[in-house]
């Protein structure tokens, strides 16, 4: 009994944090993996996990979440009419790649560096969002042919090393080529299944022979906070995609601006601290 009551706050904190990130990744297309990963590294130290593999740990979890946030976000989203399926063809096979290199290069590099890389990429696209420049795109359309492949991999790549869904980068990526933000926004919820799945398995396969992983792992991705979060996130999935397609554009640039803005300072904090 006393183990039970021990472990009622963190499945509280886990099932509050699901609830959050449903409703981001509906809302916003993005995987709930800005919420997922600071919250799971918070309670990984807690509970006295090596600190060299926290992060791994909290990423590789974050992304095995995304996986069914993602699909139900999707599933949401095209009820509506607001997914690209012409853009997922062009972009999927990509982004795929750019997942199993991103949780490749996620286990080789410092994570001070890859926080203060996402943070200033992230500072740039929320800047784009925020100020009314709706009619200016870098391109009038989403590039093709040899250029194709660039944006979307290192979508990819980014995204997998973060543990985030693909709405952080694709979202501001995709109105920057004169797409509608609602459609970027649903089409996004599909990428991040494109990015969580092969991420979480390459986690899955670089973590195997890790000694220092906690109990109810299988490489570095958590059974326990998978089991606890990710049931949540799909039953609030919905409910930001409602929310989503009452709002008008401007207001979705606004909203997705200052969140990013928020993820973008909590990432530049911890790179220098």
């Amino acid at each position: 009994m006393e183990s039970i009551i021990e472990i009622l706050p963190l499945a509280a904190m886990m099932a509050a944090t699901g609830v959050i990130a449903g409703v981001l990744a509906g809302l916003l297309g993005v995987g709930g993996g800005i919420v997922i990963v600071p919250v799971l590294d918070t309670v990984l130290g807690w509970y006295g996990v090596d600190p060299d593999i926290r992060m791994h740990i909290a990423v590789a979890t974050s992304l095995a979440c995304i996986v069914p946030t993602s699909i139900s976000s999707f599933k949401s989203h095209q009820r509506k009419g607001g997914v690209d399926f012409g853009l997922i063809r062009l972009w999927g096979p990509a982004i795929l790649i750019g997942a199993l290199l991103g949780s490749f290069l996620a286990s080789q590099l410092d994570s001070k560096m890859l926080s203060g890389i996402f943070g200033v990429v992230a500072l740039i696209v929320a800047i784009k969002m925020l100020l009314p420049l709706e009619g200016i795109s870098l391109y009038k359309d989403v590039p093709r042919g040899i250029a194709a492949p660039v944006a979307p991999t290192i979508i990819g790549a980014l995204s997998s090393m973060m543990g985030i869904g693909g709405g952080t980068f694709s979202v501001p990526a995709m109105t920057l080529m004169n797409q509608p933000i609602h459609k970027a926004v649903g089409t996004a919820a599909l990428f991040g299944l494109f990015i969580s799945l092969p991420g979480a398995i390459g986690f899955v396969v670089l973590g195997l022979d890790d000694t220092r992983l906690p109990m109810g792992s299988l490489g570095y991705v958590n059974l326990i906070g998978f089991a606890l979060i990710a049931p949540v996130t799909v039953m609030f999935a919905p409910l930001g995609a409602r929310i989503a397609h009452k709002l008008n554009s401007r207001q979705l640039s606004i909203l997705f601006g200052v969140f990013l803005s928020i993820v973008a300072c909590r990432m530049i904090y911890r790179t220098f601290y």
